[in-house]
């Protein structure tokens, strides 16, 4: 359900439609793709551009249950996926991960383009299929680069107002809708420095000199001794899905610790 495979079935139908005397445009249905999976924001950085695009996520019917109004089956709607399109990068050198983890990147029929999807936990409604999972975001991306061991730049994406608030009433027309997707995009939060592997029992003392993982990284937000680390050359690959070759699933590697 990622919009690159999704406009690229709907070019092999358009083609065929031209070739059996039906006229058909392609660029006609670039407003249908940009309504159902709009951009989320792109990043730029070294001569390689970073596109984060909306993908369809199917919701999961849940079993019955009762409710004070009767029998009621509800949705899992806290899923949610995206696509990552990444142009113009060398893959021998450059990794893109997400949270800490690399994306399977895949190439395409362009050449220099690679995509993947995301699929990640945004909500924790009390009806889901995994409840002891919590939420992965905000999604923190970041670009590796595996010859000096660390980050050149990334981006953030949060699936609610970043600052935690509310919205109050929906949008007004299509130009606020547009405001608040925009700004649910950062061009930083990436991880700054190299990137460390932290210790397997987190609930030790702290050591007198200490330093905060940075978001984005394995073990974010806490606390780690300086002797308890190691570098790492690349970061975590995620575990591979034959289903879902070119997706990574956060939910598959929610515990999963940087290794060598």
């Amino acid at each position: 359900m990622l919009p690159h495979f999704m406009w690229n079935d709907l070019a092999d139908v358009i083609g065929f439609f031209n070739r059996n005397g039906y006229p058909f445009k392609l660029e006609w249905f670039n407003a249908f793709l940009e309504f159902r999976c709009p951009r989320i924001g792109t990043m730029i950085l070294e001569g390689m551009t970073v596109d984060l695009h909306h993908a369809l996520e199917p919701w999961h019917v849940l079993g019955e249950e009762a409710t004070a109004q009767g029998t009621a089956r509800y949705v899992d709607s806290s899923l949610e996926r995206l696509q990552v399109t990444i142009r113009n990068t060398a893959p021998e050198r450059y990794v893109l991960t997400c949270n800490g983890i690399a994306v399977p990147l895949i190439n395409t029929r362009e050449t220099g383009v690679y995509v993947a999807g995301v699929r990640y936990k945004a909500w924790a409604p009390p009806s889901a299929l995994h409840p002891t999972i919590g939420v992965h975001t905000p999604l923190v991306f970041d670009l590796f680069d595996t010859w000096n061991k660390r980050s050149i730049g990334g981006c953030t994406y949060h699936v609610m107002h970043p600052g935690g608030r509310g919205y109050e009433h929906f949008p007004v027309n299509a130009l606020e809708a547009e405001a608040r997707r925009i700004s649910r995009f950062e061009n930083l939060g990436h991880h700054h420095g190299e990137w460390l592997i932290p210790p397997v029992n987190t609930e030790e003392p702290l050591a007198p000199d200490h330093r905060l993982l940075q978001s984005g990284s394995p073990g974010r937000g806490r606390f780690f001794p300086h002797a308890a680390k190691e570098s790492f050359d690349r970061p975590v690959a995620a575990k591979p899905n034959p289903r879902y070759p070119c997706t990574l699933d956060l939910r598959h590697n929610n515990h999963h610790e940087p290794t060598h």
